[in-house]
């Protein structure tokens, strides 16, 4: 998936300045597609100059006007036949998968680091656990009143809290393996 799609995806779920789509990213999006904020910039300039957005002027008291974004015909176009194009399931790259397969060639010093980095890692995963888990709480109180872009919504992040349960799960047993080395 390129960052367009992203993007598109969520100006069309509501236009907004770049400030706006960045701080999405990092609130909701990012549950699966992450972007820089100088990565969002560069793209939406590219996007506006292939006619895919639009951006308006917004003056604001006090502070520098902000460009709103918003979907252009040729955009949504664009995002359609981009979603009717087939999906290659990801290849997956864990490099601590690699560094726990290697800890069979280190020393019990090297195995003690290991286990340090996979509870530094679990502790990242579980923050986001839970900062999925209290995002669902804000954002989908009520799974019976959500419309159809919101119950779409609520389904990915339902998978990202799957994906940390089961990735807390796997590094629990990777540390009662390593511990038991």
């Amino acid at each position: 998936m390129a960052l367009e799609h992203a993007i598109l995806v969520s100006l069309l779920e509501q236009p907004g300045s770049g400030y706006e789509l960045a701080r999405r990213f990092e609130r909701s999006i990012g549950r699966f597609w992450t972007a820089t904020h100088q990565q969002i910039y560069r793209v939406l300039k590219r996007m506006e100059s292939d006619g895919l957005v639009d951006a308006e002027e917004i003056g604001q008291d006090g502070r520098p006007d902000k460009r709103a974004y918003s979907v252009t015909a040729i955009g949504r176009s664009t995002l359609v036949d981009w979603l009717r194009e087939p999906v290659q399931p990801e290849a997956v790259r864990h490099d601590l998968a690699v560094k726990i397969r290697g800890a069979a060639f280190d020393d019990e010093a090297g195995r003690t680091a290991l286990i340090a980095e996979v509870v530094r890692y679990r502790i990242e995963h579980e923050t986001t656990l839970n900062r999925y888990l209290t995002g669902e709480r804000r954002d989908f109180p009520d799974e019976t009143a959500l419309d159809t872009g919101q119950r779409l919504q609520h389904v990915v992040l339902r998978g990202g809290i799957a994906y940390e349960r089961m990735l807390l799960d796997w590094l629990d047993d990777v540390l009662t393996t390593l511990r038991h080395l």
